[in-house]
């Protein structure tokens, strides 16, 4: 009779067996995207702040306080389900604030900008980008105690963070296939709009007339400068009148209003009380007063601005700024070194100049590259009044 092994020895031989655990980041580098992976070192950060300080970890309220960004996007930016864009300067300071590896530093910077530069390009062909992971409820919180689905200072449990367990056995047997088959239709529909994209800009830049005079350029030049997009360029929004809240867009409108001295509430809601604003501005600025903003009006609005401005039209800058995909832009109405590092980084990842000045293009990008509104404002969800731009 074999000699059977006693229970020690049995634990020991089971040891032996099992591979080497990894780091959730680390798992098949090759098919996360680099948003996915940041979130997922910035979360390692936040859950290890303990062993670095030698204390407990830091809630994600204290957190987010720090950081200068609300909790809900600070939970947005550690919640590897969804593919972080925390921009350099959040990056850089919650590895500050959680006292990780400065190895890591430079790591988490590489992955901040390919993840922003990937969510650009998504944007360019009209994909949004598809949150990540599995699709199962955890009930744990990570700061200890039980919750449904949420943890006990505020933040979302996700069903791939460390220490939650999935329902759905993602990584069971097939789900390689499975995970094949979701993103190779995406992929193909993603490839085949790039190929239409630059063979007719190759086909446009082959056979459209250009300008054949002086006087055919200047008139061009003009047209751009004045604010008139070109045939096939971005086009600046239409607001109108309507029921429901316009988000970002809506309250920029109003905030740039505001700078023309009409007392109306930015909140969003194009109301009968902004259509009048608006249709008195066109009044004077010579317009069809018909209480539409797009493509003749906006240029009146808007205006350039830089650092050390302050008032309502930089309100409006920081509220385009705060839901362009990138994040944690404070809505002061003062124009600081924050705001200029925010608008320098925009302009890169659209192709525009980093002058870290609000020119008519960067106006322009700002109206359009708007993210989908995840919610209101911190400041908005408060019981205190909207914020006012300093006297």
């Amino acid at each position: 009779m074999a000699h059977e092994p006693k229970g020690r020895e049995r634990e020991q031989r089971s040891e032996e067996r099992q591979p080497e655990k990894q780091r959730p980041e680390e798992r098949r580098p090759e098919e996360q995207r680099p948003g996915v992976r940041l979130a997922w070192l910035l979360r390692r950060w936040w859950e290890e702040a303990r062993n670095a300080s030698g204390g407990t970890r830091p809630t994600q309220q204290a957190l987010a306080s720090k950081v200068g960004i609300d909790q809900t996007t600070l939970s947005r930016y550690l919640n590897p389900k969804h593919t972080s864009t925390a921009p350099p300067r959040v990056v850089e300071a919650l590895h500050a604030h959680l006292r990780a590896p400065a190895a890591e530093l430079e790591r988490a910077r590489e992955l901040c900008r390919a993840a922003l530069e990937e969510n650009s390009r998504q944007r360019a062909v009209g994909l949004e980008p598809e949150p990540t992971g599995g699709t199962g409820t955890g009930t744990g919180t990570a700061d200890g105690g039980t919750a449904d689905g949420g943890t006990a200072d505020g933040g979302t449990v996700d069903a791939d963070a460390p220490g939650v367990t999935s329902g759905d056995g993602a990584d069971g047997p097939g789900a390689p296939s499975r995970r094949r088959s979701r993103w190779t239709v995406p992929a193909l529909v993603a490839a085949a709009l790039v190929l239409a994209f630059v063979a007719g800009t190759v086909a446009r830049d082959q056979y459209a007339p250009g300008p054949r005079t002086p006087a055919d350029r200047a008139a061009a030049g003009a047209a751009a400068v004045s604010g008139a997009p070109a045939e096939g360029a971005l086009q600046w929004p239409l607001l109108l009148k309507q029921e429901g809240d316009l988000f970002a867009r809506g309250r920029a409108l109003q905030h740039l209003l505001r700078e023309q001295d009409y007392e109306v509430k930015a909140d969003g809601f194009f109301t009968d009380e902004t259509q009048e604003a608006v249709m008195d501005f066109q009044r004077r600025k010579h317009l069809s007063p018909d209480g539409k903003v797009g493509k003749h009006t906006w240029p009146q609005l808007v205006k350039e601005l830089g650092p050390g401005a302050e008032g309502h039209a930089v309100l409006a800058l920081q509220e385009l700024l705060n839901n362009s995909g990138q994040g944690g832009t404070e809505v002061s109405g003062r124009f600081t070194a924050a705001t200029t590092d925010d608008l320098r980084f925009f302009q890169r990842s659209h192709g525009l100049a980093p002058s870290g000045r609000s020119d008519m293009e960067t106006w322009l990008f700002l109206l359009v590259f708007q993210s989908p509104p995840v919610d209101a404002p911190e400041y908005q969800r408060s019981t205190s009044p909207l914020p006012s731009a300093p006297a």
